[in-house]
């Protein structure tokens, strides 16, 4: 399970080193992909190969656009000796990240948010609001 939140920098060729505890978890080799809210997300390759299984399952006509969505932008990548993985320039714009990156664990993927987006979209997520969503969903 990928969890907790890290701080990095991007350098100027669009590198970012990957924390070594997502890294662990998530193997040699792993994809980056276009996500919800700008950010990227982060998968395992097995848990990439789930995702486009499930998307495989559907009908044409309600994968299309996901397919679309997530297959179109995706990048395979591998950590170098140092650590660090090289976002591609389609990713960085998207996710609009040019220099300070968070990167969070989110349970069976990661996330690489632009800090100033991720502080600004959890200032959104107050008590009362987790609350009422846990109740929505029957916790």
């Amino acid at each position: 399970m990928l969890t907790g939140q890290y701080a990095h920098s991007l350098d100027a060729k669009g590198r970012v080193n990957f924390p070594v505890r997502l890294r662990e978890e998530l193997g040699e080799r792993f994809i980056i992909t276009r996500g919800l809210d700008n950010c990227l997300f982060v998968y395992s390759m097995e848990e990439w190969q789930q995702l486009a299984d499930k998307l495989s399952g559907l009908p044409i006509s309600k994968s299309a656009k996901l397919k679309r969505f997530f297959f179109s932008s995706a990048a395979e990548v591998e950590p170098d000796k140092q650590g660090r993985i090289l976002l591609p320039g389609h990713l960085r714009e998207y996710a609009g990240l040019v220099r300070d990156v968070t990167i969070a664990g989110v349970s069976n993927r990661a996330e690489i948010w632009d800090t100033a987006r991720w502080e600004e979209n959890n200032a959104q997520l107050t008590s009362e609001a987790i609350a009422q969503a846990m109740d929505e969903l029957g916790f």
